[in-house]
């Protein structure tokens, strides 16, 4: 990935959005009615830890997060990237 100009203020991540699979390793196809607001993306930038809450998560980390609050989506460079705070992300993998 290239590097990105640019920073984000304290309590933000910059999160890539990552495919969704249309099939299961088992080869099962989930269907597009089966998708849930639980959606899955890669860490690009992560800015500085606020006062209240130390930054958990790192660049490059895989992350699923909610989509239904507080998530705003720009592009950047051409690329579609969602801007959220920390507490959007649900789990690390």
């Amino acid at each position: 990935m290239a590097e990105l100009n640019g920073r984000i203020l304290a309590g933000k991540v910059l999160v890539k959005k990552q495919q969704k699979e249309e099939e299961t390793r088992g080869g099962i196809i989930i269907p597009i009615t089966a998708e849930t607001k639980t959606l899955r993306g890669e860490v690009v930038l992560v800015g500085k830890s606020m006062v209240k809450a130390e930054m958990e998560v790192a660049v490059g980390d895989s992350v699923y997060y909610c989509e239904k609050y507080g998530i705003e989506e720009i592009r950047i460079e051409g690329v579609d990237y969602f801007l959220m705070d920390q507490e959007n992300i649900l789990y690390i993998l």
